[in-house]
């Protein structure tokens, strides 16, 4: 029935007082209708693992919904470029974005909080607090003035320290460096003397490879394999202290989603829900086996980062992250519910998670 038609036919039937039929045409109007979305990207077009999430995204929603919410996905540069998904998705540009907030510092500096915290909580971690820590409806309450709504969409795992084209012997060796390295741990870095440099994934390998950096992190073995970092930096090096995870963010324009009926609202969010887990396995599945042909069929160098440059960090995360709470009011709210659900999950995870790891490897080294 066509749109024009069922509204002259809900018309008749309030005049002749039918509040039944105009109730069943009014579900039968919802029902047929359709909606078309975009969707855009930090990332490139189909990138493994956070680059396939917004499209596993779209496909699961199409099919939920039998074809009356479709996503067209747009990776970074198609619609808009990378860093500019945020302005995207609040304008109206788009209706759906996918990327990570610390690169919305400059918007909300509390944001950074939502992505990775160095020496902060983990991906496991993270999604506790989000989903039944209040960490979620704090996330919301920040973008509220941006008129987006936030779903976690994704979570990357603890993530490697970075590529460097010279070896790291102590922390006098960072002096200088040019580094691609975004949110906290880059203002971190930044008080070890790094020169930070930021940029969307897709200028990554140039920049290595021609020199205008001298080293990166991007995500893991299993992305940096992907973006051939190897072919650019000969040294890989762990742990990744400023992004013990990255938590992906799936941003929605709150006048969008509150025109889509709500059997469609829960579809979304219910496919969304899906991508966060289904990103993070991908990432667990694939990464040891790309390390190992990094390692094995590349020549790649692993390193652990020295101790100096571990204390160093750490000592200085605590200040960026003391100095972030005091943004503002709600940085405050934020950085304290953080903090407050860290301690309690630390606490149990240290007779559980962490002293399963020792009992499984009491002999394992890293060295």
């Amino acid at each position: 029935m066509k749109l024009k038609t069922l509204t002259t036919a809900i018309a008749m039937t309030v005049a002749s007082g039918g509040l039944v039929a105009v109730s069943a045409l009014d579900n039968t109007a919802q029902a047929q209708e359709t909606f078309e979305w975009k969707l855009v990207t930090s990332w490139p077009k189909n990138f493994p693992g956070v680059g396939q999430g917004p499209e596993r995204l779209a496909r699961l929603v199409d099919e939920m919904s039998d074809g009356r919410l479709t996503i067209e996905v747009f990776g970074a540069g198609q619609l808009v470029p990378g860093f500019e998904v945020f302005d995207a998705v609040s304008e109206g540009t788009a209706e759906l974005g996918h990327s990570a907030s610390y690169y919305w510092k400059g918007k909300a500096p509390a944001a950074q909080f939502f992505a990775a915290v160095p020496f902060g909580m983990n991906a496991q971690e993270m999604n506790a607090w989000l989903h039944y820590g209040g960490g979620l409806e704090l996330w919301n309450e920040l973008y509220d003035e941006f008129g987006v709504d936030v779903l976690t969409a994704g979570a990357s795992g603890v993530q490697m320290g970075g590529w460097y084209n010279k070896e790291i012997t102590s922390v006098d060796d960072l002096d200088g460096l040019k580094m691609r390295m975004p949110g906290l741990g880059g203002e971190v870095m930044q008080r070890m003397g790094v020169a930070i440099v930021n940029m969307p994934g897709g200028e990554i390998f140039t920049s290595l490879q021609s020199g205008a950096i001298d080293a990166t992190e991007w995500i893991g073995p299993y992305n940096d394999l992907a973006f051939g970092l190897h072919q650019a930096a000969d040294y890989y090096y762990y742990p990744g202290w400023h992004e013990p995870t990255v938590m992906f963010e799936a941003i929605i324009n709150e006048e969008a989603y509150a025109a889509l009926p709500a059997d469609l609202q829960a579809i979304l969010r219910t496919a969304v829900r899906d991508v966060n887990q289904d990103v993070l396995d991908e990432y667990t599945a694939r990464n040891n086996d790309a390390l190992e042909t990094l390692i094995n069929e590349h020549g790649v160098e692993l390193r652990r980062l020295p101790d100096d440059v571990l204390a160093q960090a750490k000592e200085h995360s605590a200040d960026v992250v003391a100095e972030l709470a005091e943004e503002s009011e709600l940085a405050t709210r934020i950085h304290d519910s953080y903090r407050a659900f860290q301690d309690k999950v630390v606490n149990y995870h240290t007779i559980s998670e962490q002293a399963y790891y020792n009992a499984r490897n009491p002999d394992a080294s890293t060295d």
